[in-house]
């Protein structure tokens, strides 16, 4: 498994994506404008390239010139968002065009779909001593499976999307069990109380008092 190679002038944008990713188990390389990135890309192979358009000197639709023979898949991250740009981006190559600005889980959900698709990622995640599939929707600790129920397993994956975010309690039960539940979100919290002893997560699942619960960053 080689690099991904993020493209992105803005060093804070480059350090959320490269935080967003290496949590998944992604390593990453940054590069800060068109010419640094046609460096890396002449020496090092990568798995996939995420690539801003607005970038000083050579922009990102140029590069893709470059790119291109290297049959390196890219994800365009742009705010350019009209369908002009889009249409150009795809018609250069791109496999997929995300407009700015976007949530750390969208970005992971679109890089694990190409990953999936080219056979380049291991779709496990590895949370602490637990492994999660999410393809298979199964789940173990220290190489002994664990069983979840469906909705047990649907907001796990709705708090490890979002680790380090405290999530509502509301947006949390309408994710997993939808507006149309005649659930309530005392069930929300049983299930909560299930995941964190099935999984020995009493520390790492936090309840936020008033607001919900928050799953630590692992460290």
């Amino acid at each position: 498994m080689y690099p991904v190679l993020i493209v992105e002038d803005e060093r804070a944008i480059a350090d959320l994506i490269e935080m967003t990713l290496e949590d998944f188990g992604y390593v990453c390389v940054k590069a800060f404008d068109g010419e640094q990135a046609a460096d890396f890309i002449e020496k090092e192979k990568f798995d996939l390239i995420l690539l801003d358009v607005m970038l000083p000197g050579v922009d990102g639709f140029s590069l893709m010139e470059y790119i291109r023979p290297t049959e390196t898949p890219v994800i365009f991250l742009t705010a350019k968002s009209s369908v002009e740009d889009r249409v150009r981006g795809l018609r250069a190559g791109a496999y997929d065009y995300i407009v700015k600005p976007f949530a750390p889980d969208e970005l992971l959900a679109r890089v694990d779909g190409l990953m999936r698709h080219t056979g380049r990622r291991s779709r496990t995640i590895r949370l602490w001593d637990v492994e999660i599939n999410p393809d298979t929707r199964t789940v173990s600790k220290k190489g002994v499976p664990v069983s979840l129920t469906p909705r047990e397993f649907d907001l796990l994956m709705a708090l490890v999307l979002n680790r380090g975010i405290v999530l509502y309690r509301d947006v949390l039960f309408e994710r997993v069990w939808g507006l149309d539940s005649e659930a309530n979100t005392r069930t929300l919290d049983i299930h909560i109380s299930r995941l964190r002893k099935k999984l020995g997560w009493e520390h790492q699942l936090r309840s936020v008092p008033k607001i919900g619960y928050l799953l630590e960053a692992e460290r």
